[in-house]
């Protein structure tokens, strides 16, 4: 296990983040990207998930940036770690990193709230302002998801032909559209001069229209979305 530390006087301003890939060609591609930003500082870079750990703790950074697969087992140790890193400091922002764009590796991420994680397929990074923009907004309590990955959970629930949102009135929709914002029931009342007791009742609609009314309840905001994003980009 090792973590390389940056030693630096860093910008006060700057956006804290460490950096785990136990691939050195990755790992270093990304860090030296990612120093081309001036309001991000790379405070710690990892090689495997237990390192991760050691700096997270120690640090207590903006962000996370971690690849999906890494030491000791080679499974979804980006995942786990994004679990765990919830009960360290659940104001720490977690992107993922993976070159999977099976859907269930998304859904497990967000299975405990959305809120301040991303999932990114690995050939995004070569944009640095993708990377750049999750990393912003999971520190910021924002989340981001893949736009492949959304068609894969899509293309996983349904194989018909028409959208999936043809049954939603438009109302729905609009609501739905609200949802996909990652905003509450309260803020959707709101934007949309509605008691939260109406959103509530629509929102119920929408999930049962989805046939979604079987998950978890972060389950079906986090699907109920990303079939809302794929809706959009067809």
């Amino acid at each position: 296990m090792w973590v390389w530390l940056a030693c630096a006087y860093p910008d006060p301003m700057a956006l804290r983040v460490v950096l785990a890939d136990d691939n050195l060609i990755v790992r270093e591609g990304v860090r030296q990207m990612l120093g081309t930003v001036a309001d991000i500082d790379i405070v710690a870079v990892c090689g495997d998930r237990d390192s991760l750990l050691v700096a997270a703790e120690a640090h207590r950074p903006d962000a996370i940036v971690t690849d999906i697969r890494m030491p000791p087992a080679h499974a979804d140790e980006g995942v786990e770690v994004a679990d765990r890193i919830r009960q360290i400091d659940p104001a720490i922002g977690v992107v993922v990193l993976s070159q999977y764009s099976d859907a269930e590796y998304a859904v497990r991420l967000f299975e405990h709230g959305a809120s301040g994680r991303a999932y990114l397929l690995k050939d995004r990074v070569a944009d640095v302002d993708q990377l750049v923009g999750a990393i912003r907004a999971v520190a910021g309590g924002g989340s981001v998801v893949d736009s492949r990955v959304v068609e894969s959970l899509v293309a996983a629930r349904t194989r018909a032909a028409q959208s999936p949102l043809r049954s939603l009135t438009s109302r729905e929709r609009e609501i739905l559209g609200e949802i996909a914002q990652g905003k509450s029931n309260a803020a959707i009342a709101a934007d949309l001069f509605l008691t939260e007791r109406a959103v509530e009742k629509h929102i119920n609609a929408i999930f049962s229209k989805l046939e979604l009314s079987e998950e978890r309840d972060v389950n079906k905001r986090v699907m109920a979305t990303v079939i809302y994003l794929a809706d959009q980009r067809s």
